[in-house]
């Protein structure tokens, strides 16, 4: 699939087959978000790949909101993606610190974002997550208190017949500018 095809085509998947995920389709993602760049190569990231059943349900119900109002497709998901952010080099922690901006933060969202987009590419849906209850998850995956957990994915097979929505995004010419603002 071509580049542009593949940025049009990639979209949050909240439904999800039954069919499991191949192992090394799922390496490939993964491999794709490790290989991701990152301020003074840092690689401040790692990658938690969640496919036990059981551990799957405890990180679905970790992942709904409040009242449990959304996110609640995330246990038809076959597989979920745990990212967690790991301190950075010194050079660059000083360097955010300066410029006052979270370089793990911007190297973890190029990575979430290289792992989604091989997903798509190989057929496969995928759903970034915000919102979870990051304490549960951390007892759930006996993640180092810490640590911070900076976003999950959910990985699977979208459903037969899962619709692809048109990208509603603000004109170009409203978000880009040349030469100055």
């Amino acid at each position: 699939m071509d580049f542009q095809h593949l940025i049009v085509n990639r979209q949050s998947v909240r439904k999800y087959s039954n069919k499991p995920v191949e192992t090394e389709k799922i390496q490939l993602c993964l491999e794709a978000a490790r290989l991701a760049p990152s301020a003074s190569n840092s690689q401040p990231w790692t990658f938690i790949w969640i496919d036990d059943p059981e551990l799957l349900t405890l990180l679905a119900k970790a992942s709904r909101g409040p009242l449990g109002t959304f996110n609640n497709f995330v246990s038809q998901a076959p597989v979920l993606v745990v990212m967690v952010i790991e301190k950075p080099k010194v050079l660059t922690e000083m360097g955010g610190r300066l410029k006052n901006k979270e370089y793990s933060l911007i190297d973890l969202g190029i990575a979430a974002e290289h792992f989604c987009l091989q997903a798509a590419e190989l057929g496969l849906g995928t759903c970034m997550l915000g919102w979870f209850d990051e304490k549960a998850v951390k007892d759930l995956l006996h993640i180092p208190h810490e640590k911070v957990v900076g976003l999950l994915i959910t990985l699977g097979y979208p459903a037969e017949n899962y619709p692809l929505r048109k990208k509603v995004r603000k004109p170009f010419d409203k978000v880009v500018r040349r030469n100055s603002y």
